[in-house]
């Protein structure tokens, strides 16, 4: 049965600035998509193209806390680089993906890499946060660094395009990335009028975000920049591109847990909130310039 689609969402008309370097269009939250409703997803910030001015002056977002869940960085255009307090630092370039595990806390700052600053051009990325249950928000902080190489790959019959997994199983081809709970992040880059057909299980809160293109799902219509939210029913997904399209998928299995967030912190209760608060401001992140 086909999964069936609860709402077409358009791209909000103004975009916000995360810092000065990440010009973003979010989806999770602020489109009317309650966290609880797309859990475990708990932000979606869409970077569209756009075109940075070359500059010596590296843009991005200074020094901020994270703690209680993950931040997912997919680069399309453009490269980031990164440092956190427990000395890791690391370059996202196009293809790339950074899956970082807050865990019990960190500090952490993301901008331009430098060539890139230095250059300009085009910049697209997406991040996503995803919550960690309860038992795992201790757990230590971590990254992976997962390159376009290391993603698993599925070509489409009939010169339709290809799929890279990034995290779960795509017709038994899985993603390199490794999840607390089920979640499904898949990347279509279709040719014009290609296809491609995914199952998902009905239990899972999924949803489309088309980057690229405007494509056809499940018979409806959907253009560029929209996000597709599904309703809990039906496991299979029919995407057709109307023009060469790049489209992400994300499912995931719900988190039944209540959700308390302050910021860059997301726990399960106000009081863990208070704490987590207490734990930043008496320097148990660590340090970072």
């Amino acid at each position: 049965m086909k999964k069936v689609i609860e709402r077409i969402i358009k791209r909000p008309e103004q975009p916000g600035m995360v810092g000065d370097g990440f010009r973003v269009y979010n989806f999770i939250p602020r489109a009317n998509i309650p966290q609880r409703r797309i859990s475990p997803f708990l932000m979606l910030d869409f970077g569209a193209e756009f075109n940075f001015t070359p500059t010596e002056k590296l843009r991005g977002v200074d020094v901020h806390p994270h703690k209680g869940f993950e931040t997912v960085t997919i680069a399309y255009k453009g490269s980031v680089a990164h440092h956190d307090s427990a000395g890791n630092s690391g370059i996202i370039n196009p293809g790339d993906v950074q899956w970082m595990t807050a865990g019990a806390g960190i500090l952490h700052k993301e901008y331009h890499e430098k060539e890139y600053s230095k250059k300009g051009g085009p910049f697209e990325m997406v991040q996503l946060w995803v919550n960690l249950p309860k038992k795992d928000k201790s757990v230590a902080p971590h990254y992976q660094s997962i390159t376009a190489s290391q993603m698993g790959k599925i070509e489409l019959p009939g010169n339709s395009g290809i799929v890279n997994v990034i995290a779960g199983n795509y017709n038994e081809v899985k993603g390199p990335a490794a999840t607390y709970t089920p979640v499904n992040l898949f990347d279509f880059k279709l040719n014009k009028d290609g296809e491609a057909t995914v199952t998902v299980p009905s239990t899972h809160n999924t949803a489309l975000l088309i980057i690229n293109g405007s494509v056809e799902v499940n018979g409806s219509n959907a253009a560029e920049h929209s996000f597709v939210l599904f309703k809990n029913e039906g496991e299979e997904i029919q995407i057709k591109a109307n023009e060469n399209a790049v489209v992400l998928l994300l499912s995931g299995e719900p988190i039944d847990e209540p959700i308390a967030s302050y910021g860059p912190f997301v726990m399960n209760t106000q009081d863990e909130i208070y704490e987590a608060i207490a734990e930043f401001q008496n320097g148990k992140f660590g340090v970072l310039d």
